[in-house]
């Protein structure tokens, strides 16, 4: 049986030195190729947020010609939370997930708002 610093040990074979310099190298490569993985999500999740904004102010167009008043529909919000919850199968908490869901149906709601304005905004 090895010590912790042995071979076997939480190092994960690794002196106790901590990871070679080829092995930091191989970590940083792979750190920059998650890095620009998320950027590019990032750019999809800024259009899709976009488009469901869109899709918000066409609500919004669809209320007022249908004569409704309220921007504000919280029945309809606890069903876009219900169903987003159920959809979550993490790693983000359920909690985390719903308040951005919340801020992204408000950031919505604020749009409809400014929509309605004489002026557009």
């Amino acid at each position: 049986m090895s010590d912790a610093t042995g071979p076997t040990g939480p190092t994960g074979g690794r002196g106790p030195t901590g990871p070679t310099p080829a092995e930091r190298d191989e970590a940083a490569a792979e750190l920059s190729g998650i890095r620009d993985r998320i950027d590019e999500l990032d750019q999809q999740i800024v259009a899709l947020l976009n488009r469901r904004a869109e899709l918000g102010r066409e609500a919004g167009r669809a209320k007022r010609l249908a004569g409704r008043r309220a921007v504000h529909d919280p029945e309809r919000e606890r069903e876009v939370l219900l169903r987003v919850a159920l959809a979550n199968r993490g790693p983000l908490a359920q909690a985390d997930l719903l308040s951005v869901y919340r801020r992204i149906v408000g950031a919505t709601r604020a749009v409809e708002h400014r929509d309605r304005r004489p002026d557009g905004g």
